[in-house]
C-alpha cells in the first residue's frame, strides 16, 4: 500500500514527570522460574506468575481500578495479555496477565536493538559474507540483504525495524561476534532491567524452544528503548529507501539500486482497515505461528505518554492486535490522570549506582554520539540525504541525562524523547 500522506506536524513537548521511588531489585521469590523447554504456551496463566512492579500484576486475569469516574475497560478485547502504562511515570494503569510468559515474535527485536544498537556507529559499513545469513529460521521475515553487497549500519537497522528483517538482524549479530555472543548479550540486559520474564534464544524473535517474554516486560523494555535518539528515529520511521543489487548500467558503469521499504507496524503506516493512530511513534510487531500477533506501540496526546502491549489476540481478524491496541490507548489516554495505577514500570537494577552526568551518552544515540553532534537527519528531513521518510527525531532535548535520585527514583528532568513529527490524522 501507499505510505500515508504527510500530515500537519508539530513539535512534541511533554512536562518532566516524577516517579515515586522504586524497589531496584525484585526478589528471587518474585521471579519466574526458568522457562520450560516447551515451544507451545499454555492455555491458561499459570498460577504463580512474577510480581516485579506489583503484588497485582502478579495476578491473574484484568487488574484495574475502576472507580467513579474512571472509563470501562473495552469489551472485546481477547489478547491473552497486555498492560497500559504511563512511558513517563512508569505507573501501569491497568493490566492483563501482564506477567504471563508467552512466545514474544519479533518484538524481541526491542531488546535485540536495546542491546546492541549503542555499539556501532551509523556509518559503519559491512560486506556480507555468506556465514552473515547463515542459520536464518525458514519463513523468516527479511528485508533482501544480499551477499557480496555492502551496507551501512544504519540501512541494517532500518530493515530491522522496518521490515523486522531477521537477515539484517543476523548481519548485526555478527558484526557484535555471533548470534550466541548477542543473545548471552541480550539475556544479560534483560536481567539488568528486570524483565525478568523474559529469555531470549534467538536474537530475531523466531520461535524456538524456551523462548518467552511478558507484556510487562516488552513494555519495560521499550521504555528502556525509547530513552535512545537512534531507537526513537528508527522505530517510528514509517518509509525508507533501502539498498539493492548492484548492477551494470549501459554504459558499462556499476549502479547500486535501491527500493523502498515500508513499516509493517499498521498503527504508524495504516492499512486498509485500519488508519494511523493519532499521535503513535513507535513502536515493534512481530507475528509468528507460535507467538500470533504481538505488538508494543507508544503514543501521545494532550501531553500525556502511554505504552501498550497486546499479545496473542485470539480473534483471527485482520489486524486485530493493532484494533485491540488502539482500543486501550483511547481508554488509557481517558483514564490517565483518572485511575489509580495497579503496578510500576521498575528502573534498572543499577539505577542506583548509575552516574547522573548530564550528557553521558544521554542521547542513547549509536556509538554514544551526545547531542551535541549534529543529530542525523530523519523523516522529510533526511529525504535527500538518506532516501528516508517519516516520523523522524527533530526534538532538541533539554535539561540533561536521566537522573537518579538518592532515593532510587527516577527523575527525567528533560522533555519525554519521542520525535516531535507525531502523527496527528483523527480516527474514524
Amino acid at each position: 500500500m501507499p505510505a500515508p500522506k504527510k500530515t500537519s506536524r508539530r513539535a512534541l513537548l511533554v512536562t518532566s514527570a516524577v516517579v515515586s521511588s522504586l524497589a531496584l531489585t525484585a526478589p528471587v521469590s518474585h521471579a519466574a522460574p526458568k522457562p520450560s523447554p516447551s515451544t507451545s504456551p499454555s492455555a491458561t496463566p499459570p498460577a504463580n506468575m512474577s510480581t516485579v512492579g506489583g503484588e497485582r500484576l502478579g495476578q491473574a486475569g484484568t487488574q484495574a481500578n475502576l472507580a467513579s469516574g474512571v472509563p470501562v475497560l473495552p469489551k472485546d478485547l481477547t489478547a491473552r495479555s497486555w498492560v497500559i502504562a504511563d512511558a513517563e511515570s512508569g505507573e501501569v494503569l491497568a493490566a492483563h496477565n501482564a506477567h504471563w510468559r508467552l512466545p514474544p515474535a519479533s518484538t524481541m527485536k526491542m531488546l535485540f536493538a536495546d542491546t546492541v544498537l549503542p555499539k556501532f556507529p551509523r556509518s559503519v559499513e559491512r560486506k556480507v559474507v555468506p556465514s552473515d545469513l547463515a542459520d536464518i529460521g525458514s519463513g523468516s521475515s527479511m528485508v533482501g540483504i544480499k551477499e557480496g553487497e555492502t551496507y551501512s549500519v544504519h540501512d541494517l537497522w532500518l530493515g530491522v525495524f522496518l521490515r523486522s528483517g531477521n537477515d539484517a538482524v543476523h548481519v548485526l549479530s555478527k558484526m557484535n561476534g555471533g548470534i550466541a555472543k548477542t543473545v548471552k548479550e541480550m539475556n544479560e540486559h534483560a536481567e539488568e532491567l528486570q524483565a525478568l520474564d523474559t529469555y531470549a534464544v534467538s536474537p530475531d524473535g523466531y520461535d524456538a524452544p524456551r523462548q518467552v517474554s511478558s507484556a510487562y516486560d516488552l513494555t519495560l523494555i521499550a521504555r528502556s528503548g525509547l530513552q535512545k535518539k537512534d531507537f526513537r528515529e528508527y522505530c517510528s520511521t514509517v518509509t525508507a529507501k533501502f539498498p539493492g543489487q548492484t548492477t551494470k548500467n549501459k554504459k558499462g558503469k556499476s549502479v547500486r539500486e535501491s527500493f523502498e521499504i515500508q513499516n509493517t507496524n499498521r498503527l504508524l503506516a495504516g492499512d486498509s482497515d485500519i488508519p494511523v493512530y493519532q499521535g503513535i511513534a513507535g513502536v515493534k510487531n512481530g507475528n509468528t505461528t507460535n507467538a500470533g500477533a504481538t505488538f508494543t506501540g507508544v503514543a501521545e496526546r494532550n501531553g500525556k505518554v502511554l505504552l501498550v502491549t497486546v499479545m496473542n489476540p485470539e480473534k483471527s481478524e485482520h489486524n486485530e492486535v493493532y484494533k485491540e491496541t488502539a482500543r486501550l490507548f483511547d481508554w488509557g489516554f481517558q483514564a490517565a490522570g483518572k485511575v489509580q495505577p495497579v503496578g510500576e514500570l521498575v528502573p534498572p537494577r543499577g539505577a542506583a549506582q548509575a552516574s547522573a552526568q548530564p550528557g553521558a551518552n544521554d542521547s542513547g544515540q549509536a556509538g554514544g554520539a551526545g547531542d551535541g553532534e549534529k543529530s542525523p537527519k530523519s523523516a522529510v528531513g533526511a529525504s535527500a540525504a538518506s532516501g528516508s521518510t517519516g516520523i523522524g527525531v527533530a526534538l532538541g532535548i533539554t535539561g540533561g541525562a536521566l537522573v537518579l535520585l538518592a532515593a532510587g527514583a527516577f527523575l527525567i528532568n528533560r522533555r519525554w524523547p519521542l520525535p516531535d513529527l507525531v502523527r496527528r490524522r483523527g480516527r474514524s
